[in-house]
């Protein structure tokens, strides 16, 4: 998210207080060594307006384009559906520039710096919860690439289905695998090709497709309950800002501790909002104009938008595609190596970007060959781990708002520090808000998942007009984010008079 040098190779999560260390690139290798170290003072450098390149690249796929069908699948009017989409695309982002200000602050990942919340140890739980939710995104955008390229080239003649995914599938991973395992200058520069390429060939193919909106079709359109208004914003924000919270500090603390704090916050929401609203807007607009669109989007999210183009632009908008998506799986796969690292697994930073990889082309095939419906599990997928992460970044919220100092860097690397070995209150607030939170959640697009809902007995039940508005997700990031700020204040003040102390 922005450019920086590495560090000498990195400690694991059992790194002692005096083997924190710098980003230093050596000139023998191009890989980032650098884990969840603490950045240098000396090595941190670059400007807040750096991370708009990173964050538009990771969120310029061309899946924003069905988010408009899935938004109107709540009956929403055009009007409403544009107010839910926008609403929860920015304020989710905004989340992320707040949680963006913690890397400033403290130099290291955004999964290291939540011990200072949770403990060195409690802090696992943090991690693991972080490292499915990334690993499972990339495996979504993978499935995405791979689907999107077999409908092109079949498009264009190739009628070998399974040759045709296996193509896409080969060319996402080998982009967003390698840029991961190479590290931070790597994705930077990547980022913003991906950025040019994708933003000039999204352009395109909007205008090549204007003339299919039709705008009698989208006033036409029937206004929906606040239930549904509500089900779809929370939905939103929890398919994208949700999403980046526990990666959003990856990239900020390269940053100088002197970098504009607002210009953290700005930067890091104008990045990544500004291409995902003017996709699921124009999505939107596509699919009120033309409900068959949205009913293929459901099976084939970014292949059936290739339905209203001419012939001579599906290779363009396949390379937008390929590209859209590789460069959200990228960040993930980074993000998720760095997460790993923090769960306690004793490698190095790319080995832990490597297994990633193996586990998202695994489970890419997994998805491909075995889920009969894409949409369902997609959701299932969302909602479920979405409660919980919104929890901790409820956490993660407060602790912006709590803390007045700097990090204690030291102390971030050892169970014996001021941050402590394990904070019961933080744990509970994540797991009190993940089983209220999955109470007031259903599923009904994912058996598996069934018995949600548990809680919504006196709003209607499963089925009733407020079983669909997703109020676990708001209801768990305010249980982390109230609970936080009115248990754990004590905490942090006696941390930072401590860290003054000494």
């Amino acid at each position: 998210m922005i450019d920086a040098p590495y560090s000498a190779p990195a400690a694991p999560a059992s790194t002692s207080p005096t083997d924190v260390t710098s980003a230093v690139e050596t000139s023998a290798s191009r890989v980032e060594n650098a884990g969840l170290d603490v950045i240098a003072e000396s090595e941190r450098k670059g400007r807040p307006r750096d991370l708009f390149m990173p964050w538009f690249a990771a969120n310029i796929s061309v899946l924003g384009l069905s988010w408009g069908a899935w938004v109107l699948g709540f009956g929403l009017s055009f009007a409403q559906a544009v107010i839910a989409g926008v609403v929860g695309v920015i304020v989710s982002f905004l989340l992320c520039g707040f949680i963006a200000v913690l890397g400033k602050r403290g130099s290291a990942p955004t999964l290291a710096l939540s011990r200072a919340a949770f403990g060195y140890h409690g802090n696992r739980l943090s991690a693991a919860i972080s490292w499915i939710l990334t690993v499972g995104w990339e495996t979504v955008l993978c499935v995405s690439a791979s689907l999107a390229s077999a409908t092109v080239l079949q498009a264009l003649g190739w009628h070998n289905q399974l040759g045709a995914e296996i193509v896409g599938f080969l060319l996402t991973v080998l982009l967003a695998a390698s840029a991961g395992i190479l590290g931070f200058d790597t994705i930077m520069r990547v980022q913003t090709w991906i950025t040019w390429a994708t933003g000039i060939l999204t352009v395109i193919y909007l205008i090549l497709v204007a003339p299919q909106i039709d705008f009698a079709a989208l006033a036409s359109l029937p206004a929906g309950p606040v239930t549904a208004f509500i089900g779809a914003l929370v939905m939103v924000a929890t398919g994208f800002g949700l999403g980046w919270v526990n990666a959003a500090a990856d990239y900020s603390r390269y940053l100088p501790r002197s970098a504009s704090t607002s210009g953290v916050i700005a930067w890091t929401t104008i990045g990544s909002s500004l291409p995902v609203v003017i996709l699921v807007i124009a999505g939107i607009m596509l699919v009120g104009s033309d409900p068959e669109l949205g009913t293929a989007i459901d099976s084939d999210p970014i292949g059936a938008l290739t339905t209203i183009l001419p012939t001579w632009f599906l290779i363009p908008f396949a390379i937008v595609a390929i590209l859209g998506l590789a460069g959200g799986i990228i960040m993930d796969l980074y993000s998720s190596g760095l997460s790993l690292l923090a769960t306690g697994v004793p490698v190095k930073r790319p080995v832990a970007t490597a297994i990633d990889a193996t586990i998202m082309t695994v489970g890419t095939i997994a998805v491909i060959f075995g889920a009969d419906n894409f949409l369902g599990p997609f959701q299932g997928f969302l909602t479920t781990l979405g409660v919980v992460i919104a929890a901790w970044a409820g956490v993660m919220l407060a602790e912006v708002c709590l803390r007045r100092r700097d990090y204690d860097e030291a102390a971030l690397f050892t169970p014996d520090g001021v941050y402590g070995s394990v904070n019961i209150e933080a744990i509970a607030l994540v797991l009190l808000g993940a089983v209220v939170g999955w109470g007031l959640v259903v599923n009904s697009a994912a058996s598996w998942l069934s018995w949600q809902g548990y809680l919504l007995g006196p709003l209607g039940g499963r089925d009733g007009a407020w079983a669909g508005a997703n109020l676990g997700v708001l209801a768990a990031l305010l249980i982390g984010l109230l609970g936080h700020l009115l248990l754990g204040r004590r905490r942090v003040r006696s941390q930072e008079q401590a860290g003054a102390d000494a």
